[in-house]
């Protein structure tokens, strides 16, 4: 259930216009400090577009024959390159399903995953994105989009226990635009925000994530203050 307009309510329509960075760290030399960090970052294994394309097919099939999730499919207000968007929500969970419909093939696909890693409190605000993108539609936009409805309906992200390359990218960008901060899963699974710069091998350990704050959201909401030693 939702406790407040920043815990993870479902949109109606998605936003557009310029956007506002509520982002504290001025300048974007940090940024460029934050790339370099991003090197570190624990890679996830990224599939070939054609081993992702066979799992869209057989995705695809399994929707098609099961009318609960087939009907449980709601449209997607963003418009990319002809492409139709659906998502669904299950278990707290929200699935988004990119379709050309030339081709009548799901070509992209996110899902917003529950953090297993964390209180019940957190779990109200925070979901790790997860995409892959079929080979040829790639470089379209795709996952910025659909992470920008996200953000922009009030809702944050949490990195997963590991990254692909490319969603460093996509995440550098986005805190352009939104806040990003550096969080530790501390002791009883609660959230607690890093001092900045992070210490050398930050992102070595399993409980140091990322965090962007979604549109009209605050970091006090769900995460502890940093505390620094010395």
């Amino acid at each position: 259930m939702m406790a407040s307009a920043c815990s993870l309510p479902m949109p109606g329509t998605a936003t557009g216009g310029p956007h506002t960075a509520a982002n504290p760290w001025p300048g974007l030399g940090l940024l460029d400090k934050w790339a370099q960090w991003l090197a570190e970052l624990r890679i996830d294994v990224d599939l070939s577009g054609r081993d992702i394309q066979r799992e869209f097919d057989a995705l695809h099939e399994r929707i098609r024959t099961n009318h609960r999730t087939r009907d449980a499919m709601q449209p997607l207000p963003l418009y990319l390159h002809g492409l139709v968007l659906r998502m669904r929500e299950a278990d707290g969970e929200v699935f988004v399903y990119a379709i050309d419909p030339l081709r009548n093939r799901i070509v992209a696909y996110t899902v917003f995953n529950r953090l297993v890693e964390v209180d019940r409190h957190t779990d109200r605000h925070l979901r790790a994105p997860h995409t892959k993108v079929a080979h040829g539609y790639r470089r379209m936009g795709i996952a910025t989009a659909i992470y920008r409805w996200w953000l922009d309906s009030g809702r944050s992200l949490m990195t997963g226990a590991r990254q692909s390359a490319g969603a460093h990218g996509l995440w550098m960008s986005l805190a352009r635009d939104y806040t990003l901060a550096a969080v530790r899963i501390a002791e009883h699974k609660r959230v607690q925000q890093l001092p900045l710069p992070p210490p050398p091998g930050f992102f070595d350990a399993l409980d140091t994530r990322l965090v962007l704050v979604g549109r009209g959201c605050r970091l006090a909401d769900f995460v502890q203050p940093s505390t620094r030693k010395g």
